[in-house]
């Protein structure tokens, strides 16, 4: 691989650099915990959905999914097309529910539908995975790129200064920062993705594709066979929506940005957008991974696939923007997952602690909280290189921690009969059980696929919770009362989409995403 930064990609890198950093420092709003931790509510659709793009791709995308895609082609995609699905359902169905209530969190839903003890759980794994997941994963990903051009660098000295990079703007102006900056990164990032993803097919890519696709080779398809390693077919029905539900309609980070829209018809189309974003990464990042087997091959390490396009193939200029735009976009990720933290522990455990607590100590919490969180993540960052990949490190995590929470969430909206006992005894033994299975996987499951994990711990978490609620005392109607999903309200709203203008009707533009998700599947099939 041949390093080739030039003067002018160097400048290039550090005008945009502190021109993001800039512009997000400038939107910044720390006034009240509403501004800090949610925007002040006050986002449009647009900035909902770009935001949530630039929130969600950073390491398990950009680096993560073009390096699966190299190493064992479109089927990766798959995660992503299952999501846009995943999306729909939580548009639809689940976030009138959050925006009716008025949360701060996720975890707050479950204090509001069952007790606090759910609230807790939810909050601490929630917590935990934000620093050793999301926000270690994506300044390992920050590392991989920088030690392409400085080989000699140490990865510890790189993770902290990305570290700092982020928490130099999320720290002192919040959500409307990070969202700032992610609605000028999602642009860029687009525009950057689509030149490079025309170079890889104008280098060379394109004639190889198309020979697999000539050939049918299964690089090509999204549908594998049973034995499949990379995703077998039935995990896009059994596995897959289970971990999209908690990823698009629990995670506090994305979920955060739809509950920070100024109404819930802009949430609503924000999701849209995104999943219209995200069917369109099949082309930006999927395809030039696959297309990087015949231009790059052998790499060590299938994480390095999209640092070697960038490197390699942009002109003077463009890879210093192309640079730039990576960089700032895992920052930005960073930064939304070092809110979401700060929002997690002030609103599910600070405040709950000091429920007198002003507006002012919120927030000066919430900052202190973010610092902690970025510094725990860069010491931990390091330790992800023992991994496979960073998709495999963060899908398998996932995979074990996810079926309960999603079983929980599921059974709050459309059950009224689910109370706290059943759903505090199936989270915990959810988790208990997810424990000895990572621990004792081989022995128990031999050569199973993680993806068929998931449903076997989901369906006993759900199970666990319903025979231990119908066992106890039904819920009390507070608990219900603007917490469940409603029929009757879903079929009103319906006949009131009909006089909206047809841009204007989120419900069109799912219909419209559901069948072009089931085109690729099939095109691609």
């Amino acid at each position: 691989m041949t390093m080739r930064l030039s003067i002018v990609d160097i400048a290039v890198v550090a005008v945009s650099i502190l021109g993001i950093v800039w512009w997000a420092l400038r939107h910044g709003r720390s006034g009240d915990s509403k501004s800090y931790f949610l925007a002040g509510r006050s986002m449009p659709w647009w900035g909902v959905g770009l935001s949530l793009f630039a929130a969600s791709i950073s390491s398990t995308t950009l680096i993560g999914q073009t390096g699966d895609a190299y190493s064992t082609g479109l089927a990766v995609f798959n995660y992503n097309l299952v999501g846009v699905f995943v999306m729909v359902f939580f548009a639809t169905f689940l976030l009138p529910v959050y925006i009716r209530t008025g949360i701060f969190t996720m975890p707050e839903y479950l204090e509001r539908r069952f007790d606090a003890r759910s609230r807790y759980y939810f909050s601490f794994i929630s917590i935990i995975g934000n620093v050793f997941l999301d926000a270690a994963g994506a300044l390992y990903a920050a590392a991989l790129i920088v030690k392409l051009l400085l080989p000699e660098a140490d990865i510890r000295i790189i993770v902290l200064l990305f570290a700092a990079l982020a928490a130099s703007y999320t720290i002192s102006g919040g959500l409307s920062s990070a969202i700032n900056a992610e609605i000028l990164q999602a642009a860029i990032l687009l525009v950057g993705s689509l030149l490079m993803a025309l170079w890889v097919a104008a280098s060379g890519g394109f004639d190889y594709f198309r020979e697999l696709l000539s050939a049918g080779d299964p690089l090509v398809r999204l549908i594998r066979p049973m034995d499949d390693p990379a995703t077998p077919w039935l995990a896009l029905a059994v596995g897959m929506p289970i971990t999209g539900l908690y990823f698009w309609a629990n995670n506090q980070t994305l979920v955060q940005r739809v509950l920070s829209a100024r109404s819930l018809n802009e949430g609503r189309k924000g999701v849209m957008l995104n999943g219209a974003i995200t069917l369109s990464t099949l082309l930006l990042f999927a395809i030039p991974g696959v297309m990087c087997r015949q231009l790059f091959p052998g790499l060590e390490r299938p994480d390095m696939v999209y640092p070697a396009m960038i490197l390699n193939l942009m002109p003077v200029g463009l890879l210093g923007l192309m640079l730039a735009v990576l960089f700032a976009a895992l920052t930005s990720t960073l930064g939304a997952i070092m809110n979401a933290t700060s929002t997690l522990f002030t609103m599910d455990f600070y405040r709950k602690f000091d429920p007198r607590a002003s507006d002012r100590r919120l927030v000066r919490v919430g900052k202190i909280v973010s610092l902690i969180v970025v510094v725990i993540a860069a010491l931990w960052a390091p330790q992800i290189g023992r991994f496979d990949s960073l998709l495999k490190y963060y899908q398998e995590i996932l995979s074990y921690l996810a079926p309960p929470v999603v079983a929980a969430f599921l059974l709050g909206v459309f059950s009224r009969r689910v109370n706290g006992q059943g759903v505090f005894a199936g989270l915990v033994a959810g988790l208990v059980v997810a424990v000895l299975m990572m621990l004792f996987r081989t022995a128990i499951f031999g050569d199973m696929h993680f993806l068929f994990i998931v449903p076997i711990l989901f369906l006993f978490s759900l199970l666990l919770m319903v025979v231990v609620s119908l066992l106890t005392a039904p819920p009390a109607d507070d608990r219900l009362r603007g917490n469940l999903f409603s029929a009757a309200a879903f079929r009103k709203e319906c006949i009131a989409l009909r006089r909206k203008a047809w841009w204007n009707n989120y419900l069109l533009w799912g219909v419209v995403l559901l069948i072009a998700g089931g085109a690729l599947l099939l095109l691609f099939s």
